[in-house]
């Protein structure tokens, strides 16, 4: 069960990697109550402003790529043969070339994102999606 989530998590990274807005399309639910938290952001609600804030942020990133770490999938009911429900959890790990002086610069950064789908009909969809910035703050040196 968690192979066909997982699958669904790590096309929604493909789309946005590729720019494929009809792939971003198709995986999630069609609903007014779905929603999604940009960094930084509030809430989007619904399938026509989540899908229309992706199609844009896609318009406007020329590379990115997402190295993804400390995947957990949590189903529920737990234990049930047939989840309705799937919470992933991840740390994004992001490498981008936008905006940069140097055509062969590229900056990165790392957020946290939690993602809820849901079992359909057709198959698992997203519902929500809600990602963090990670702020990398120096450790003091406990010798100091």
């Amino acid at each position: 069960m968690s192979d066909a989530v997982l699958a669904v998590h790590r096309a929604f990274y493909d789309a946005v990697e590729t720019g494929d807005v009809d792939l971003m399309a198709s995986l999630w639910v069609d609903d007014a109550e779905i929603s999604c938290v940009h960094p930084g952001s509030h809430p989007l609600r619904g399938t026509a402003q989540v899908l229309r804030s992706w199609t844009v942020l896609m318009a406007n990133v020329g590379y990115i790529q997402f190295f993804l770490t400390d995947i957990q999938v949590v189903t529920f009911p737990r234990g049930a043969a047939e989840p309705t429900t799937a919470l992933v959890s991840c740390t994004e790990n992001i490498l981008s070339g936008d905006g940069l002086v140097s055509a062969e610069a590229f900056s990165g950064g790392k957020a946290v994102c939690t993602s809820i789908l849901v079992n359909q009909p057709a198959g698992w969809k997203l519902w929500s999606r809600h990602a963090s910035p990670i702020a990398e703050l120096p450790i003091p040196d406990p010798e100091d």
